[in-house]
């Protein structure tokens, strides 16, 4: 019943918010800032409603270690396809998420993760790979905050698998600080049990800022497994919350 329930909101959603979609990539033409925060807003609602149905309980820690003054890039353990999901209702800040490329065939979705400025990366295209980066750069510039997930594939170990250091670049060129972000339950929400939803209790919390600059010398060498480090502390705590 969760399952079918959580479908059906999202489906209510896509069907209803189709014509606003399209409205709103006429004026992403005329203002991107004012259709992308529009469309976060319609997504985060869309999400916390489809969340409640499928049996998510979730608590958002850390909001507080978020500048509020400048875009950020969030590298976060990835653990289920629902970390998006939970991660859109998280994020206090215009957020672009980085998505695998398959996600961008699926009807009406890809046209919401373009308003809200997701990219799609080609995890066997290093060139492909490399645009993305480039990419983020440039939005980061424009002020918009970006949310990636260093591992590069789901993980459901306790702990992350390594942390690509090429996908903290954009932090390294913009000088933007990087929030860790540690997310827990998602997999067993579905992945654990697919395709069924499953009620579970979901914690995300956001870390203080690290800015790459202000690093030891050996740190800044190796930004991916610092920052893996931080994200491996947050973890562990969650372990009593879930309980």
């Amino acid at each position: 019943m969760r399952t079918i329930l959580a479908v059906l909101v999202i489906s209510l959603f896509f069907i209803l918010f189709f014509p606003i979609c399209l409205l709103l990539l006429l004026l992403r033409k005329f203002n991107r800032r004012l259709a992308s925060r529009i469309s976060q807003t319609i997504v985060k609602g869309a999400f916390r409603a489809a969340m409640w149905p499928g049996g998510m309980k979730y608590t958002i820690l850390g909001r507080e270690n978020v500048p509020k003054d400048t875009p950020v890039l969030y590298a976060a353990n990835h653990r289920g396809i629902l970390d998006a999901a939970l991660g859109y209702i998280a994020v206090p800040n215009l957020t672009g998420f980085v998505a695998k490329k398959e996600i961008r065939k699926v009807p009406f979705l890809n046209l919401w993760m373009y308003n809200v400025n997701c990219l799609f990366l080609d995890r066997s295209d290093i060139k492909a790979g490399l645009k993305v980066i480039l990419t983020c750069i440039d939005y980061i510039k424009e002020g918009y905050s970006i949310f990636i997930a260093p591992e590069g594939t789901r993980s459901h170990d306790k702990d992350p698998l390594p942390f690509k250091d090429a996908s903290l670049k954009p932090a390294q060129k913009t000088g933007c600080p990087i929030i860790p972000v540690a997310i827990t339950g998602t997999d067993d929400l579905f992945e654990n049990h697919k395709p069924w939803l499953r009620k579970t209790k979901c914690i995300l919390e956001f870390g203080e800022p690290i800015y790459l600059n202000q690093l030891d010398p050996e740190d800044q060498k190796h930004p991916g497994a610092y920052v893996r480090g931080k994200v491996i502390e947050m973890l562990a705590k969650h372990q009593d919350l879930v309980k």
